[in-house]
């Protein structure tokens, strides 16, 4: 299996108002490292899993959306936690959509986005693609 991932940061605001949450339940920032590891099970006719460009103008295009916003405001977190987990899962299905729409992401066999929140505490959601 071969793999080819980007990283970008975004900033967000949230809270997280459930007793498990403890400080956190209040309103506060976190700052995420975002990488999306995009596999695939052969390369293609150029010898790449996908093109570094695109796949980083396609996460940039999905974090657009989330950079320096409040979560707790944004509608697509409306009745959700936005949890590093949940984030994680939001930003891969994101990822997903997109590429699945272009040439080379019919190829691909799936992708996986870690959020790492701090250098020692990270999540990810991982989507398999079905094989075609």
């Amino acid at each position: 299996m071969f793999s080819l991932t980007v990283r970008r940061n975004f900033m967000i605001a949230h809270s997280l108002p459930r007793p498990a949450f403890g400080p956190a339940q209040g309103m506060h920032g976190a700052t995420f490292v975002t990488e999306v590891t995009f596999r695939r099970r052969a390369l293609n006719e150029d010898s790449i899993v996908l093109d570094i460009g695109e796949a980083g103008e396609v996460l940039d295009s999905i974090l657009e959306g989330l950079n320096f916003k409040n979560l707790d405001e944004h509608p697509d977190f409306a009745g959700r936690l936005s949890t590093t987990e949940a984030l994680a899962q939001y930003v891969a299905d994101a990822v997903a959509a997109k590429i699945r729409a272009g040439q080379d992401g019919r190829e691909l066999a799936g992708l996986d986005v870690t959020l790492r929140e701090t250098p020692d505490a990270w999540a990810s959601y991982s989507v398999d693609f079905d094989a075609s």
